[in-house]
């Protein structure tokens, strides 16, 4: 397999991989909702650490793709800039926090990334996602609630990647002979 054909690849898996977190959380945790795309525990803001994580750029073209079909289409059809602006920072966040913390570390196994590192990586994207996105917010004007909803996202983003990151974690370390 070529390296663009690998890269495509894990571009499509990652979208797919992240529908299907958007729709396993919607499933399991909707009575969580705080907000339209806001909630306590918010599933695919780990897949989208995750899959920066391991395929980097290809990851994150992955979530964008995917990000401006759940936006445009299921969260926010009605509101075009909020859905084309939401799915780049969707993919911006975490690409951010890969570039920040972990590039060059790390490799598919994780193993760069111990319990400590793994904790405050999840910890820097679950911040850095919810301020890009509050401070689009702001931005637009759209400063009511602002606080709650921040930390609500800021909260649910680190739930859910928490239980992503450390459940891909476990099951490397499983699989491992």
């Amino acid at each position: 397999m070529s390296d663009m054909q690998w890269k495509f690849a894990a571009g499509a898996g990652t979208a797919l991989l992240f529908l299907g977190a958007i729709a396993l959380n919607e499933l399991l945790f909707s009575s969580f909702e705080f907000a339209r795309g806001i909630s306590w525990v918010y599933l695919p803001a780990g897949v989208r650490l995750l899959c920066t994580l391991l395929f980097a750029e290809a990851g994150a073209l992955g979530i964008l793709a995917a990000s401006w079909l759940i936006c445009f289409f299921y969260f926010f059809p009605d509101d075009p800039i909020r859905s084309f602006i939401g799915g780049i920072l969707a993919a911006l966040a975490p690409y951010l926090t890969y570039r920040m913390l972990v590039a060059g570390r790390i490799d598919a196994s994780l193993a760069g990334l111990g319990p400590w590192r793994l904790l405050g990586c999840a910890l820097a994207f679950s911040l850095a996602s919810p301020a890009l996105h509050h401070l689009w917010f702001a931005l637009r004007g759209q400063r009511e609630g602002l606080l709650d909803s921040f930390l609500v996202m800021a909260s649910g983003d680190l739930v859910g990647t928490l239980i992503v990151l450390y459940g891909a974690k476990l099951l490397l370390l499983l699989r491992r002979p």
